[in-house]
Order: structure tokens, then C-alpha cells, then sequence
């Protein structure tokens, strides 16, 4: 075997070696953006249950209400690893039209607003509420970081062959975002 043939294995044995790696990192990020979307997925799910309970509350005092909005509720998706920033965008607005209405039905009977059961379970909204926000910060971080990776190079050569694309960010809702007036 002469010396230039072994020079073109090493060579080739390098790059192949070089190529699975950025292959196992490349799927890493990808896996670790589903994961974020999956958590995502997860705290609406336990918000669409808590307003769920909130919705059998309403019951007992509004009947029209009650079955417009379950009949929201039902349509609700399963958010899950593969899924877009869009799917997670509408089921938000789902849940906030959602919790606006029950709301409504709410100042419309004092009793109801002020039964401990509502109290608790508008609580346990607000917590779940945090636990979305926070899973959302941790998904548009984890997509920076795969969307930085494949667009430099050479990952952005390999990252097409692997099947690895730019995921979409999660967008503020800029009504959430801004501060109440103080006045």
C-alpha cells in the first residue's frame, strides 16, 4: 500500500467521522427544540384542564355560556414535539378568549367570583399561565441556538442533507407585554 492511498483513507475516515458528529450534534439541538415544544405542550394541556374545572363552575350559573365555551375547549389540539409556533400561538389565543368570557360570566355573579373553588382555580390559571411563559423562553432559547448552528458554516451544508431546518420563534403577545397605566 503506498503512502498516498493511505494519506486518502485517513483523509476520507476523518471527514466521515467529522460528518457523523456534526450529524449527532445537529440531531441533539433538534431533539432538544421537539423536547421545548413538548414542555410547551404539556403547561397548555394542564391550563386547558384547570380551565376546564373552571368552565364545570360557570355551569351552575350560566348554562348558554357554559356550553359555547366547552364546546371551545373540545377543540383543542395536542401540542407536541413537531409542532409549530403557530399551533402554540392558537391555542394561547384560544385559552385567553376563552378565560375572557368566563371572566365576563364572572363579574356578571358576584357569588360565583367569589366562591373559593373559582378563587382557586383562577389561581392555579395564573400559575400555569407562568409555567407557559417560562417554557416559552426556554423553547425560543433552544431555537436560537439550533437556528445559529445551521446557519453557520459548515453545519450549513450538512444540516439540509440531515434533514435539520430553522424552527420558528414563539412571538410575543404584545398585549401581554406592556405595562397597565398607572394613572
Amino acid at each position: 500500500m503506498s503512502v498516498a492511498l493511505i494519506v486518502v483513507i485517513v483523509v476520507i475516515v476523518l471527514i466521515i467521522g467529522w460528518f457523523i458528529s456534526v450529524q449527532r450534534m445537529l440531531v441533539s439541538l433538534d431533539e432538544n427544540v421537539n423536547n421545548a415544544m413538548s414542555q410547551i405542550g404539556v403547561q397548555l394541556s394542564s391550563r386547558f384542564d384547570a380551565l376546564a374545572g373552571l368552565l364545570d363552575l360557570v355551569k351552575g350559573y350560566n348554562e348558554h355560556e357554559y356550553k359555547a365555551l366547552s364546546d371551545v375547549i373540545k377543540m383543542r389540539t395536542s401540542i407536541g414535539g413537531k409542532s409549530k409556533a403557530s399551533d402554540v400561538e392558537a391555542q394561547e389565543n384560544m385559552i385567553t378568549e376563552t378565560l375572557g368570557k368566563i371572566m365576563a360570566v364572572a363579574e356578571a355573579y358576584p357569588d360565583l367570583k367569589s366562591n373559593t373553588n373559582y378563587q382557586n382555580m383562577m389561581n392555579s390559571l395564573n400559575d400555569y399561565e407562568s409555567k407557559v411563559r417560562q417554557s416559552r423562553l426556554v423553547y425560543n432559547d433552544t431555537v436560537t441556538k439550533l437556528n445559529r448552528t445551521i446557519r453557520m458554516f459548515p453545519y450549513s451544508i450538512v444540516a439540509p442533507m440531515c434533514g435539520v431546518g430553522a424552527r420558528d420563534y414563539l412571538k410575543t403577545d404584545e398585549s401581554k407585554s406592556a405595562m397597565p397605566s398607572m394613572k
